[in-house]
């Protein structure tokens, strides 16, 4: 789950939901079918027509994917590092857990840290924290066993970069692309792309190489992304000169604008139940029940499909402009229920793979929905912050959820785990199609 335009950024806290959107903009054509503004993003705006792929962006673009490559391959190369070294099948998920951990309990401060110092450079320290953390367990691997305390210790680098990096990027995307909702939708699909990529790539290196050779690889990726970070050239916008109160005043200010909108605390609330009961469980259910029941390889097989579809649904987003985009996105994530009930049925493996190509393609199209909706509704100032409450309470209910879902299942039943999930996923699309501030939010832009 991831800005209202400057000159909201006066309007108190508790009026912003009832003030009305700007007035539109002259559009112009577009080449893949939309309407973008007419003027260009921070930096660019010279009268010409908009383009989505201007150099900001290209940047920008490059350094997420990049980014997201390596972030793929970091399970594959654990996994192969510590059970290639003789470690307990434990070491990993510690492993793991020592690498999200940090994500989960900093993100709050890197969402302050992107407002007061500026997204960008928060993102280039990010990539080198990430690059330092890499590269060290690049050299452990390669020249013998690294003992498990500093594998936990590195991956736990890792994972404070990660929560320094996320939260600009909601903020820097309406400053380097003047569609949000395109950029958006494109940078889901290279998200889709990249899920399927890394850990394929990383497989291939372990066979050909070895587990320090997929953390060499990594490194490299966050070395490309914080040189491309580097090289953006962003104008400089009202937010970077809003004066700032202390580190502590800086959270509690965030909180109240995260109060004060009903309709972003309220999707975020009905999401912790969603990621909790829905989200959480559906993964590794779905990894045992296919396995078990069809092998690994056609595990692997859903996953893949199930990226294909977040493509698919990416591209959607690309040529649907709803004029309600949280109410389409909620009515978009009740086809998630259909892999659901598939999984739950034990159906045969066509149903299945239709099922994960319809709930990568929803999810997608609603992340979309999501991400653009908070980008240009959220004044500048507060955007980096806001996110970082999403990202926080979204890791801490899908952690709990993957957490608890096994200890259920064996008492419960999976197919009864999944079957519930299917009931409160359409229990939550409900919800948000219910709730007026959420389901009436109009597109700005």
């Amino acid at each position: 789950m991831k800005e209202k335009s400057a000159e909201h950024a006066h309007i108190p806290a508790a009026e912003r939901e009832s003030a009305p959107p700007p007035p539109p903009r002259s559009p112009s054509p577009d080449p893949l079918g939309g309407v973008l503004p007419s003027v260009l993003p921070d930096g660019l705006g010279d009268g010409r027509p908009a383009q989505l792929w201007n150099r900001n962006f290209r940047l920008f673009f490059v350094a997420r994917t990049a980014a997201l490559f390596g972030d793929g391959m970091i399970p594959v190369a654990l996994t192969a590092g510590l059970l290639g070294a003789g470690r307990p099948h434990s070491s990993v998920g510690f492993a793991l857990a020592a690498w999200m951990g940090p994500l989960a309990l900093f993100v709050l401060f890197g969402g302050v840290l992107a407002d007061r110092f500026t997204p960008r450079r928060m993102m280039i320290i990010a990539d080198a924290l990430r690059l330092v953390g890499a590269s060290a367990l690049a050299v452990s691997f390669a020249v013998g066993n690294p003992p498990l305390w500093a594998v936990y210790a590195l991956s736990a680098v890792a994972g404070v970069g990660a929560a320094l990096f996320q939260p600009g990027v909601a903020s820097t995307v309406p400053r380097v692309a003047s569609d949000v909702q395109r950029a958006n939708a494109v940078l889901r699909v290279s998200e889709a792309l990249m899920t399927m990529a890394g850990p394929a790539f990383a497989g291939m290196l372990v066979g050909l190489a070895s587990a320090g050779a997929v953390y060499a690889a990594n490194a490299s990726t966050f070395l490309v992304s914080g040189l491309c970070l580097f090289l953006l050239r962003l104008a400089p916008a009202p937010a970077d000169e809003v004066r700032r109160g202390t580190f502590v005043a800086e959270l509690a200010d965030g909180w109240r604008e995260f109060r004060a909108r009903s309709w972003l605390w309220g999707v975020i609330a009905i999401w912790t139940v969603y990621g909790f009961a829905v989200l959480g469980p559906m993964l590794p259910l779905t990894a045992v029940e296919v396995t078990e029941a069809h092998g690994s390889g056609t595990y692997g097989v859903m996953m893949a499909v199930n990226g294909a579809g977040s493509v698919v649904g990416g591209l959607l987003a690309l040529r649907l402009r709803p004029r309600r985009p949280l109410a389409a996105g909620a009515v978009a994530l009740s086809a998630v229920c259909v892999n659901l009930v598939v999984l739950g049925l034990g159906m045969p493996v066509a149903a299945l793979g239709a099922g994960q190509f319809v709930a990568g393609a929803a999810f997608a199209f609603w992340l979309v929905m999501w991400s653009t909706t908070v980008q240009t509704h959220v004044p500048p100032q507060a955007l980096n912050r806001l996110h970082a409450y999403d990202v926080a309470g979204s890791l801490l209910m899908l952690a709990a959820g993957r957490a608890l879902a096994g200890p259920v299942a064996d008492r419960v039943g999976a197919p009864e785990v999944l079957l519930a999930g299917a009931v409160i996923n359409m229990v939550a699309v409900a919800v948000l199609l219910a709730a007026r501030p959420i389901r009436r939010l109009e597109r700005i832009g």
